[in-house]
């Protein structure tokens, strides 16, 4: 499952909600602006109420900060020499 994710997890079997869930979590990464009324209303067909929506939408904003923040530290990166 993790390898199938991994390579596509459009092509995945997983859920249609999980794909929905994955397909609005990938547009907000990319660019955050993007999403519209229109991406929630496919997550309340999918089976989301407000109180999901906003968790999900919480939850991928936090990694993505998360990630961005490890990233400008170089954090996990092999330490750059530094003069002495």
């Amino acid at each position: 499952m993790v390898d199938a994710l991994r390579e596509d997890y459009r092509t995945a079997p997983i859920s249609q909600q999980d794909r929905v869930m994955l397909d609005y979590v990938v547009k907000l990464t990319k660019d955050a602006t993007r999403c519209s009324p229109d991406d929630h209303l496919k997550l309340r067909a999918a089976g989301f109420d407000d109180k999901g929506i906003l968790q999900i939408t919480l939850i991928a904003a936090w990694f993505n900060y998360i990630n961005k923040v490890a990233d400008a530290l170089g954090v996990g990166r092999d330490p750059i020499a530094r003069p002495e």
